[in-house]
């Protein structure tokens, strides 16, 4: 029974009429919120109203480009252009969301990549494409929810990441890198910044490399409690 209800409603949407047009944008406006609350509950730039405007819009652009086919006797429009415009046009929203910190940590990646795929639903949905979207949308929410787990466990284990150290001053930053060499680790990508406890600190990150990966709190515990160091902590 309710196989027989979606094949008729994907059936309807499939079609081109004010009922087709409808249920199109209503399924265009549900991804983008569920996959926008995705986003919501973790606090990213891009919320729910931003997803739901990228999804609706990316299905009105399908959604004109079939009207013009359909209702302008005579039109040359190839659908497959309009589509392809979206896709690299929603780019500047993706750029904005990517920032890279004051502890040169890039952040707002998947934000982007979210929005991205957000749009090529939307393309789904204005084409009247009702199973690959709700399929896109399935995988979507996995990747957001169980990779996302799967990624945490991947980091957290890793024997490989970044560090962010903050010193009471440039003479530090030699004792500390005298300190390095004295442990079992190698490390790599030193970079010196400003700091974000205030001019009078020196900061730098690095990435440090150990032969374990068991020892990642136990060693960025150790850095924080060299006497020259004033925060520390894994970016």
């Amino acid at each position: 029974m309710l196989g027989q209800y979606f094949a008729s409603l994907g059936a309807t949407a499939a079609g081109w009429s004010t009922d087709a047009v409808f249920l199109r944008l209503i399924l265009a406006a549900v991804v983008g919120t569920v996959i926008g609350m995705t986003r919501e509950f973790k606090n990213k730039g891009a919320g729910v109203k931003t997803h739901v405007l990228v999804c609706l819009g990316s299905a009105l652009s399908m959604i004109v480009s079939q009207y013009i086919l359909e209702e302008i006797p005579g039109a040359q429009l190839d659908m497959v252009r309009n589509g392809a415009a979206v896709i690299s046009g929603v780019g500047f929203l993706g750029v904005g969301t990517i920032i890279v910190t004051g502890k040169n940590e890039v952040r707002g990646l998947t934000t982007a990549a979210g929005l991205w795929v957000c749009a090529c639903i939307g393309l789904c949905a204005g084409i009247g494409q009702v199973d690959a979207t709700l399929l896109a949308l399935v995988f979507v929410i996995f990747t957001f929810t169980v990779l996302s787990r799967l990624d945490a466990l991947v980091h957290r284990f890793s024997k490989k990441f970044d560090v962010y150290v903050e010193f009471e001053s440039r003479h530090a930053v030699k004792e500390f890198l005298k300190k390095l060499h004295s442990w079992d680790c190698a490390y790599d990508n030193f970079l010196l910044t400003g700091g974000e406890s205030g001019s009078s600190f020196v900061a730098a990150t690095l990435t440090i490399t150990l032969p374990t990966m068991d020892r990642k709190q136990a060693f960025v515990d150790a850095i924080q409690r060299l006497e020259f160091v004033s925060f520390c902590e894994e970016i």
